[in-house]
């Protein structure tokens, strides 16, 4: 069997044993998805009227609320799904499973990969979930063709992806789960400092660059320009290099973790 044939089949095996770990306790994966899904009715049936006020030169009424916000919260759920990963990750490393692995002729990536393909497909999960939601308050996205709803779709993976990796590194660092939960919060924090529920211009001067200049925001406003046609700009590219970059940054941070001899 050639090295990828193995690596393929070890990775497989780790995708399946990480999503019996996630059927058989569901309780995270809810947690972490209702956090977003309270965030959307709050900021909707509570906040909307006063937030909506932020948004355009005299305001919107809650329809064209719920549009701005709907993008910032998808955003928003890969970013809290992604925690269940450092969690996860860490239960593993303090479990001994992890240990037992490394003495097994098994791709030594695998493990990783595992965790971070379910990962994935847990965040995809997630943001359909609450995108059902969305439209079930009233979110319609009628000015998206079919390549903006293709390119929607490609950036939410690759943001999950980005994420995925870093939250891996930040589980492989912690000594326990609930440090893993908790080193995982800048995730769900972050999108709270972005365009998530009001403009940057709306945000007090001193504030701005801290919302502008964060990986959330570029890509809160490229996907609202794909689903509500609003201008994109540069937002898509620095959006992309964000994700690169923090791919790139989460899986050589998670290897040379995970590669290291134990001590």
């Amino acid at each position: 069997m050639s090295a990828l044939s193995l690596a393929v089949r070890d990775s497989s095996t780790m995708l399946r044993r990480n999503l019996l770990h996630a059927r058989r306790y569901p309780s995270l994966t809810l947690n972490l998805l209702l956090t977003p899904v309270m965030l959307l009715l709050l900021f909707v049936y509570v906040f909307g009227d006063v937030m909506s006020a932020g948004i355009g030169d005299g305001g919107a009424d809650r329809s064209a609320y719920i549009a701005y916000l709907v993008p910032g919260i998808l955003m928003m759920t890969i970013g809290g799904t992604t925690i269940g990963s450092a969690v996860s990750v860490a239960t593993d490393m303090n479990e001994g499973i992890i240990a037992r692995f490394r003495t097994m002729a098994i791709h030594r990536g695998s493990v990783l990969i595992g965790h971070v393909v379910g990962s994935v497909l847990q965040c995809i999960a997630s943001v359909v979930l609450v995108g059902a939601v969305a439209v079930a308050i009233g979110f319609r996205s009628t000015d998206a063709t079919a390549p903006d709803w293709l390119a929607a779709f490609g950036l939410l993976a690759l943001f999950s992806l980005a994420l995925t990796w870093i939250a891996v590194g930040m589980g492989l660092i912690s000594p326990n789960a609930e440090a893993a939960s908790n080193n995982a919060l800048p995730l769900i924090f972050l999108p709270l400092i972005s365009s998530t529920f009001v403009p940057v211009d709306a945000m007090p001067g001193w504030f701005q660059p801290i919302a502008e200049y964060q990986p959330f925001t570029p890509a809160i406003e490229t996907l609202r320009g794909l689903l509500l046609g609003t201008e994109i700009g540069n937002n898509g590219w620095i959006a992309i290099a964000w994700c690169v970059g923090l791919t790139v940054l989460g899986y050589r941070w998670s290897t040379a973790s995970f590669n290291r001899d134990p001590k």
